[in-house]
């Protein structure tokens, strides 16, 4: 029981191609699966004028670009390598399953392999057919030649891996040492405008204060100026306080004093208003004194 199961097994597992165990199983779009290789031949040599390839075994169109990988039939595989199969287990494997007949004819138009009764059945009958074993031979030839140009292909992408690897480096290595000149660059300009900034700070600091000290020059010149104008404003107040007499009499000594000499002090003017009009008095009635009382019997 246990072994017509694994027989069934295997014949799942089994590329319709070769007969074989799936190498790199691959599933079509109507879900057939079969070796890549296998399946690779048969889309060189069944694909239509639309790049369409044809299933060997259901004869449904499939698009080589849509085949998939199939990897629980390629988990199958690899476990049932480890089972030894005893010799009537592999026979009936290469039976065919409608008729009982061994597996011995490949219909190159189906792409399968078929008993001898098959041959003469409705569904092959008219085709093309040959012995599994030379299909086989051709079949491998075509596999080397296809491996041989594979390996060709794996050997150029290397060469052209390793090509763009030096590219790779060679850029890394320009662009980091751009970088760095870059940055020394910037470094140098950037010390010389430091150095140029501080230059030209002392220099607007020096202005500044050689600028303030002369604006405080000019600030204390101004408040003397204005103490001044002030003393004017109020001595000019005080006159305009006085009596037409007294305005003028001042206008007076200040002119005598603006020609003859310095001008008198406080002390030597008449200590009050009544003692300069006393004396302006003296002076117009021709007085001997300005400061005393003008004496009537004197004057007589």
């Amino acid at each position: 029981m246990a072994s017509s199961v694994l027989v069934m097994i295997k014949e799942e597992v089994t590329c319709p191609v070769c007969l074989d165990l799936m190498v790199e199983p691959v599933s079509a779009d109507c879900d057939h699966s079969f070796c890549r290789a296998c399946i690779t031949l048969n889309y060189e040599s069944s694909k239509g004028k639309e790049g369409e390839g044809i299933c060997p075994v259901c004869q449904v169109t499939y698009l080589f670009e849509n085949l998939r990988s199939n990897r629980h039939v390629a988990n199958i595989v690899e476990r049932l390598k480890e089972f030894k199969s005893s010799p009537e287990e592999e026979q009936k494997v290469n039976v065919c399953a409608q008729h009982g007949e061994k597996l011995q004819l490949f219909c190159e138009k189906d792409m399968v392999a078929i008993c001898w009764l098959c041959e003469r059945s409705q569904d092959h009958r008219g085709h093309q057919t040959a012995l599994i074993e030379e299909v086989a031979h051709k079949y491998k030839e075509k596999l080397q030649a296809v491996l041989k140009t594979q390996m060709a292909n794996e050997k150029t992408c290397d060469e052209s891996k390793d090509y763009l690897q030096k590219e790779i480096t060679y850029w890394v290595n320009q662009i980091q040492s751009e970088e760095e000149n870059v940055q020394m660059k910037f470094k140098g300009l950037r010390e010389f405008l430091d150095s140029k900034e501080e230059n030209e700070l002392q220099k607007l600091m020096q202005e500044k204060e050689g600028i303030m000290n002369s604006l405080a020059e000019s600030q204390t010149e101004l408040e003397k100026q204005r103490e001044a104008v002030r003393d004017l404003i109020s001595d000019v107040e005080h006159k305009l306080q006085c009596s037409a007499f007294e305005m003028l009499q001042e206008s007076y000594l200040q002119t005598e004093t603006t020609q003859n000499g310095p001008k008198k002090t406080e002390k030597d003017l008449p200590s009050s208003r009544c003692e300069r009009h006393a004396a302006s008095v003296s002076r117009a009635h021709g007085c001997p004194t300005l400061l005393g009382s003008c004496d009537p019997a004197s004057s007589a």
